[in-house]
């Protein structure tokens, strides 16, 4: 049995200290692991369904059988797993711009940080995905490529990003720019904490052809509740 409460890891980035702890959850005694980014709760393996419906709603819109994909923000992986375990997904390229969250993979320092780093589809990218996504370029080995879907989860909302440079996505030369990224038909699909946003909707919709959002809502026993989260789908 693991210790009730580790710091796995701490580092201090340009976006503030990171840090990787692992807890032991009393109620069910399942070891939790979370990531914080200075005093702010970035993650927790105690709630992966939004990460999960993300890549499930998402990839559900592309169309082929052999999907190349790009994922912004690689956080425990779990979004990026479920690429993965879509048979579909030739390729799959993350990007992240803590280059401790991918170490963090590579060394298997989070549950599913080996079996990612491992398979031979999955590339892991340290880069600002909002830059290369402002520049249509989204592969670092190749800025020309194009994706069957791109599925972004870093910001906690389009009203409330990380940083202040995030913003311009959300906007509509941001979003077109990032459907540069995207080949004919292609899908993009964003995570957020937020409850459906009528004014970001019309946004997505004046860029894309149609959009979507659906709330995912999932069991939340630090709430003795459920708990909701947005995704929304774009083609």
């Amino acid at each position: 049995m693991s210790a009730r409460f580790q710091e796995i890891d701490w580092r201090p980035t340009p976006m503030g200290d990171i840090s990787l702890r692992r807890r032991r959850d009393p109620a069910s005694g399942v070891d939790v692991h979370e990531v914080k980014l200075g005093d702010e709760f970035l993650m927790s393996s105690l709630f992966t369904a939004g990460e999960i419906a993300l890549t499930r709603l998402g990839l559900a819109g592309a169309t082929g059988d052999e999907l190349d994909v790009v994922v912004g923000g690689l956080g425990l992986g779990y979004t990026a797993r479920a690429a993965l375990d879509d048979p579909r997904v030739r390729s799959l390229v993350v990007i992240d711009a803590l280059a401790e969250v991918i170490e963090w993979h590579e060394r298997g320092l989070v549950p599913l940080g080996s079996g990612l780093a491992s398979d031979p589809r999955c590339r892991l990218a340290h880069g600002d995905f909002f830059a290369m996504a402002a520049d249509s370029a989204l592969d670092p080995q190749d800025p020309d490529r194009r994706f069957d879907a791109i599925l972004l989860d870093v910001d906690h909302s389009p009203r409330h990003v990380l940083h202040p440079s995030h913003a311009a996505l959300y906007r509509p030369d941001g979003l077109r720019a990032l459907a540069g990224c995207l080949r004919p038909g292609g899908v993009f699909a964003l995570w957020s904490n937020d409850p459906p946003d009528e004014e970001f909707m019309s946004v997505l919709r004046d860029v894309f052809t149609g959009a979507e959002a659906h709330v995912v809502e999932f069991e939340n026993p630090l709430q003795d509740g459920t708990a909701t989260n947005t995704v929304y789908v774009a083609l």
